[in-house]
């Protein structure tokens, strides 16, 4: 019976979680540390213990994350207010030309929403899809469903954003390999919403735009001189603070790969690895991405409006930090107590990849709570203590499989399910479903097959 007083612990603590969110008006961070506290005294763990693990959970993933998290939203936030994010989405379409408005909007989306909040990132976009749709005579769903899919699967699983950090930070892996790893997969994931996108257009021909009088040009700059009454940046300026950083990263993470082949071992004592490794750790690249985004997109702006802007964006960070603390906390918890290698050694005589656990439990949670966040911070805190006493198990993958879980079925409580829906202007439930909870399906399940695939490889 000791055996099994942990799982059905866990089994509590889980379920007791779940029933605080959805039916109480006690918030996910109380509702994971209540979960946590059964887990652990079911675990074995003592009181004084529990509340020692907890905070040493809690302050460990936020000291890997934290700081990151902040950069990330303050250069996401003058990326909004400076109109570099309408510079890249306009530019691109004028490159891929006419009847490619589709995948110009979806290579915008999956760029843009690295840095920048999915929900902010559309509402500052949307006017394009408005204005594309006029000119073009396009459908209005398929430029609408293109721009959002490229927006939501980055924001899932492409680190500076906070979810793919907090599992980068549970799962003790590199935020640069998650870069790298997340900005590969999310292509074909963005592809296939894409193709759908295309097919809408056949499906709903009554939202096929009639009214081509007004031109492009003019209706962007009367939406831009509208809303802020200011030039665009150069795009040069606009890809700069995004692209930095990301360029930093990778090279430090190839840099650690040549490390470890026998040519080049010992050598990390050597000027240029120790500079890349200084420049290319996410702390310091992300910092070095606002300072450019700064001084290059908003350089006649004065301080107090600057430091106003970056403010506003970091009132947005608190309460992400302390769920993906909470959701640490409770990793901890597990890892501590002796559930977590009971469930190992039962989840390694499964007949399922372990990397799998993850995912079928991000999917579960996203399914219940709607929000993909709080499903792959939830689904990590759970199964990373578990998975990490299996031998042979690749955490990145494990964390790659997390974040495409959290991609599952968006619908009535996602709140960009609303906004997607209302902004293109669809009432009819069902219709609803079908424009953007399948889309987030379809990525889903090409995730899955990525992870299995990158799991093979691996």
């Amino acid at each position: 019976m000791e055996f099994y007083i942990p799982i059905i612990g866990l089994s509590v603590a889980v379920f007791t979680l779940i029933f605080l969110v959805l039916r109480t008006r006690i918030h996910v961070l109380l509702a994971m540390l209540i979960a946590a506290i059964i887990a652990g005294l079911t675990g074995g763990l003592t009181m004084g213990n529990i509340v020692e693990v907890i905070t040493k959970g809690f302050g460990s993933t936020l000291g890997s994350i934290g700081i990151v998290v902040g950069l990330g939203i303050m250069m996401g936030r003058i990326l909004e207010v400076s109109g570099a994010t309408e510079q890249i989405a306009y530019s691109l379409i004028k490159w891929l030309g006419k009847r490619r408005e589709e995948w110009a909007l979806a290579i915008t989306g999956y760029i843009v929403s690295i840095p920048i909040f999915v929900n902010s990132a559309f509402v500052i976009l949307y006017p394009l899809v408005k204005a594309l749709a006029k000119k073009g005579k396009r459908n209005v769903l398929t430029l609408g469903v293109a721009l959002a899919g490229g927006l939501v699967v980055t924001h899932h699983i492409v680190p500076p954003t906070p979810g793919p950090l907090g599992v980068a930070g549970i799962f003790g892996v590199s935020i640069g390999s998650m870069m790298l790893t997340g900005m590969i997969l999310a292509v074909p994931c963005v592809m296939g919403i894409t193709f759908y996108a295309k097919w809408l257009e056949n499906k709903y021909p009554e939202y096929l735009s009639a009214n081509a009088e007004e031109n492009l040009q003019q209706v962007h700059q009367n939406y831009m001189e509208e809303k802020a009454n200011k030039s665009l940046p150069s795009l040069f300026l606009s890809f700069l603070p995004i692209i930095v950083p990301i360029v930093l990263i990778c090279i430090n993470v190839i840099n650690e790969l040549l490390l470890q082949t026998e040519a080049l071992t010992g050598k990390e004592v050597y000027f240029y690895f120790q500079l890349f490794d200084f420049l290319g750790s996410p702390i310091i690249a992300l910092a070095i991405s606002v300072l450019l985004a700064i001084y290059t997109l908003m350089p006649e702006v004065s301080k107090q409006e600057v430091i106003e802007h970056l403010e506003t964006g970091l009132q947005t960070v608190g309460i992400i930090l302390l769920v993906t603390g909470a959701g640490g906390a409770l990793g901890a918890v597990l890892n501590e107590s002796s559930t977590g290698t009971i469930l190992a050694q039962y989840i390694a005589n499964l007949s399922i990849t372990p990397v799998l656990i993850p995912f079928i439990i991000a999917t579960l949670i996203r399914i219940i709570q709607g929000s993909g966040t709080v499903a792959m911070i939830t689904a990590a805190s759970i199964s990373a203590p578990i998975i990490s006493q299996i031998p042979g198990i690749n955490m990145l993958v494990a964390a790659q499989a997390t974040m495409m879980g959290s991609l599952f079925f968006g619908y009535f409580n996602d709140s960009l399910f609303w906004m997607v829906n209302r902004m293109m202007g669809i009432k009819d439930a069902k219709q609803q479903m079908i424009v953007w909870s399948v889309p987030t399906t379809i990525a889903w399940g090409i995730g899955l097959c990525g992870v299995l695939l990158l799991n093979l490889v691996m």
